[in-house]
């Protein structure tokens, strides 16, 4: 694990942080904003924690899916609520407000499909300098 600066990672990044944006300001039902947009979140993570940190694909996830969690945590147990901020609408919006199993599994499947992509890369890669 370095530190490397990865163009194509922050440029999905900034991507994926302006169609959040976008969710967030536009939409305020739905399945795009409820679970889609949670999907996306964690993409967009590993991608910047991609721009950021030369790793491996699961090590660059791993952390994602598990800040993820931690947060959709901190949402069961009224986080903003102990901490009296329940008013304060930007952190409600990046930490969420209800706990949601649906949200897990939106992190899970965001996580999952970056693997995915990543390693079939990666196959792809090997298969081609290899000429299987």
């Amino acid at each position: 694990m370095t530190l490397k600066f990865n163009k194509i990672y922050f440029i999905i990044a900034l991507a994926l942080l302006v169609i959040e944006t976008l969710i967030a300001i536009y939409l305020k039902f739905g399945f795009i904003r409820h679970t889609f947009g949670d999907y996306l979140v964690v993409i967009l993570l590993y991608c910047f924690i991609k721009s950021f940190i030369k790793t491996t694909p699961l090590i660059a996830a791993i952390p994602v899916l598990i800040f993820s969690y931690i947060i959709e945590l901190l949402q069961l147990v009224n986080i903003l609520g102990m901490l009296n901020l329940n008013n304060n609408y930007l952190l409600k919006l990046i930490l969420g407000s209800t706990f949601q199993i649906s949200d897990l599994v939106a992190y899970t499947l965001g996580i999952l499909t970056v693997l995915s992509i990543e390693y079939t890369i990666i196959f792809l890669a090997l298969k081609k300098t290899n000429n299987i």
